[in-house]
């Protein structure tokens, strides 16, 4: 039986895309970048923003230059365009009462991360709140579990959730199974493709899957 829950941020514990949307817009703009439509911008939520951008046209050696643009932006206004899912908290409930540890391990940066969880009442839930570094060298999902891993201990008793394949591939790395989360950003499909032992539509059945589990 998994005791331990990774939960990823974006995309499965609040829905961010307005907020990162509307600041990568800004950033490409500066570079005189073409915006797409919004539903093109969605692959922005999740990812590293250092390999997203480079996705959309910004050469490799400007993406410090896009993520400050970004962060001018993100950190007084949009990374509050955000709310959580319905049914998240209750599923934090739930959890913590029947004894459940719960970790955030998230691409975004750390100290983002634990202002937006504070802000919306969640932060109590977990244990630990693990992000990204604000440089490269703590980025990817599967750096941000090692980072966790290495405070936290037995990841024979964790199981990750996430909404993309990133978080199931970060998952996959350190030998952790991933639930996906259908009411995201990702695509079921990739998320199988990766890994995924199941996938959620509802709180509900991500409760009734973890205890599966």
């Amino acid at each position: 039986m998994k005791t331990t829950v990774l939960f990823d941020l974006d995309g499965t514990l609040t829905d961010s895309g307005e907020g990162i949307i509307n600041c990568a817009a800004l950033a490409l703009r500066h570079f005189g970048l073409p915006v797409p439509s919004r539903e093109e911008m969605r692959v922005f939520v999740g990812p590293p923003l250092y390999e997203t951008f480079q996705k959309f046209g910004v050469p490799a050696e400007k993406t410090d230059e896009a993520i400050r643009v970004y962060r001018s932006r993100y950190i007084p206004t949009g990374m509050f365009e955000n709310t959580p899912y319905p049914g998240v908290k209750a599923l934090l409930e739930a959890l913590k009462s029947e004894g459940y540890t719960l970790y955030v391990a998230t691409s975004k940066p750390e100290e983002m991360s634990v202002t937006i969880l504070e802000k919306f009442g969640l932060a109590p839930y977990f244990d630990r709140i693990c992000g990204a570094s604000t440089d490269t060298s703590r980025s990817t999902k599967d750096a941000v579990i090692a980072y966790l891993l290495a405070q936290s201990g037995a990841k024979e008793d964790m199981v990750m959730v996430g909404d993309t394949k990133y978080d199931v591939l970060g998952a996959k790395a350190h030998g952790i199974p991933a639930i996906g989360v259908s009411w995201g950003y990702g695509s079921a499909e990739e998320m199988m493709e990766a890994g995924a032992v199941a996938i959620a539509d509802t709180t509900q059945q991500l409760l009734e899957l973890i205890k599966m589990m």
